[in-house]
């Protein structure tokens, strides 16, 4: 029964950290990734369509991102989706193709972005550390219903605080990698 509850946590603790790490991809780092326009949704007749399923998006280079949109009527609602998104970016239509140029970054808004990453890499922490918690007082459950004996719990405690420390180490390698990624001219 232990033994399920530990790996319950285990596979709800990766799942904090790969949301973390899908969370910090989607800031904007000096140069162009497909990654950046994943939250961009359009509304492809009437329906809320996330953008790589309206067209396919691609780097033209290092700072430029291209969209080629599959059905051409849909450029304007494509065009007017990353413009009101929260990434600050300004398309430029040229045909069929949606191109993107990336600003680049100064010094202030990259200290706000590690400041972001930061804050995210903090959610993930309180995320896994809250599966421990679960975790935890399952265990005690069990031993209250005299399931199991006050070694067991013991045991089984020092193995999730195990597990916990090993993915937030995780986490901070992450931010630390973000970090430097950021940081870099």
């Amino acid at each position: 029964m232990i033994d399920t509850i530990q790996k319950d946590a285990l596979s709800r603790m990766e799942k904090c950290v790969e949301a973390t790490k899908a969370q910090m991809t989607k800031v904007r780092t000096g140069r162009a990734h497909p990654a950046l326009l994943d939250s961009i949704q359009v509304s492809y007749y009437g329906t809320l369509t996330p953008l790589k399923q309206v067209g396919n998006i691609s780097i033209e280079d290092s700072r430029t991102l291209a969209v080629s949109v599959f059905d051409r009527s849909m450029i304007q609602a494509v065009e007017k989706a990353i413009m009101s998104s929260d990434l600050g970016l300004n398309p430029m239509s040229a045909g069929t193709v949606i191109r993107i140029p990336l600003p680049a970054l100064t010094e202030e808004r990259r200290r706000d972005l590690v400041k972001v990453v930061r804050a995210e890499a903090e959610n993930g922490r309180v995320a896994v550390r809250n599966v421990r918690r679960d975790a935890n007082s399952e265990v005690k459950k069990l031993e209250k219903d005299k399931v199991c004996t006050e070694d067991d719990v013991r045991r089984s405690e020092d193995e999730i605080q195990k597990m916990t420390d090993q993915h937030i180490k995780k986490i901070d390698e992450l931010l630390t990698a973000k970090e430097a990624e950021l940081m870099e001219v």
